[in-house]
């Protein structure tokens, strides 16, 4: 996901745009939106929408109520209305879609209270926005020193200036509730700006910073993912993962989100699985489950007197054990099941040099002593005898 300015430097380095997903071309940002009714006219005497989807820095998306004499288009920068002054967004949405999307996000239409949308941006405006934007970096490393000076248990993970520059919203990050009234008197001396903090998860942190996940690929939240579903460690336990802290949380400290894209399949898998916590009662004892495998519909089971030896058993066969058992029944052993159940492995490689071993190389080098020796005496002449 990039813009065509995101190529690669001399240095081989990415170069980028460095901004965050707010350039012109907007293909850097995972909200992008396809217009699919671009190219679709409206009925006879349908009045387009007048409401516009407005995409600010990072994911924060808002709705507009648009002027009738103002024409805008996806990619347009605009000044919004605020609470106070003005802010500097860029259209990602016009049309029947928007009122698509204030449905999806439980907006009403028709609500006369939806802030308005005053022009499209001057290159004042723009100019003196990206002025705000370029001091970002160094407010959030300021605001930093100044909570670490007053022993504040936060994280200030990022900063986001209004379009002109009256205001700044800073996003931190804590376990517990914080006393930041004595900060933001101190920011506020030192920046002569308002300031705003609010308070955001470990999940929403991640997605801001962004980063490379354990299986080699962005972080999905900060690529296409848009909402956070809770993840509990029962998903780990359905799909057979080991309870390894380390390797089940992702970089936002949390359980992984993709814990949760194929739990379905093995709920929908287990429903005629028998459970782990089946006993099964023979004439030489009682047995339990020690392993399962879902996709080739297999469970292992050992006897409670011997249990590091494992019978494998088919689950219509355990079924078909379990019933008995309810019916008072024993049945002889599991090896009489598991005789079924045996297969023979199959030979997965071939010996690609010949007949060579792989150690021919290990064993010592032979002297050519000998054959030299043998060699010489051959071309030696014999001597003539006198008369």
């Amino acid at each position: 996901m990039g813009c065509n300015s995101c190529s690669t430097g001399k240095d081989g380095q990415p170069r980028g745009c460095k901004n965050n997903g707010t350039c012109g071309t907007d293909g850097c940002n995972k909200l992008t939106v396809f217009d699919w009714l671009s190219n679709m006219s409206l009925p006879n005497g349908e009045k387009p929408f007048d409401c516009v989807e407005v995409r600010f820095k990072n994911s924060r998306k808002e709705f507009y109520r648009c002027p009738e004499n103002l024409s805008l288009s996806i990619g347009d920068i605009v000044a919004t209305q605020s609470k106070s002054g003005h802010d500097v967004g860029m259209i990602t949405l016009t049309g029947e879609l928007v009122k698509v999307q204030m449905k999806k996000k439980k907006a009403a239409p028709n609500d006369e209270g939806l802030p308005k949308v005053y022009r499209k941006a001057t290159q004042k405006d723009i100019d003196k926005w990206q002025k705000c934007r370029d001091k970002e970096d160094e407010i959030k490393k300021r605001s930093r020193e100044m909570a670490i000076l007053l022993n504040l248990q936060m994280k200030i993970s990022d900063v986001e200036f209004q379009g002109d520059g009256s205001k700044a919203t800073f996003y931190y990050t804590a376990e517990e509730r914080i006393d930041f009234r004595q900060l933001i008197k101190d920011m506020a001396k030192d920046f002569g700006i308002r300031i705003e903090m609010r308070q955001i998860g470990y999940r929403q942190e991640a997605q801001r910073l962004g980063g490379i996940g354990s299986c080699g690929r962005e972080l999905c939240c900060s690529t296409w993912l848009t909402d956070f579903r809770s993840v509990s460690t029962s998903a780990a336990r359905y799909q057979q993962l080991s309870l390894n802290p380390q390797k089940l949380a992702g970089q936002c400290g949390k359980l992984k989100c993709c814990l949760n894209y194929e739990l379905d399949m093995y709920l929908e898998a287990l429903k005629d699985f028998p459970s782990q916590d089946s006993k099964l009662h023979t004439a030489k004892g009682m047995a339990f489950c020690q392993k399962t495998d879902i996709f080739k519909g297999l469970l292992w089971f050992s006897y409670k007197e011997d249990p590091s030896r494992w019978h494998t058993l088919s689950k219509v066969q355990v079924h078909e054990i379990l019933a008995k058992n309810r019916n008072k029944e024993k049945v002889a052993s599991l090896e009489e099941y598991a005789v079924d159940n045996v297969q023979e492995e199959a030979l997965l490689f071939e010996n690609v040099v010949g007949q060579d071993s792989l150690t021919r190389f290990d064993r010592p080098k032979r002297s050519n002593r000998r054959k030299k020796n043998k060699k010489r005496r051959n071309n030696v002449k014999p001597a003539k005898r006198n008369a």
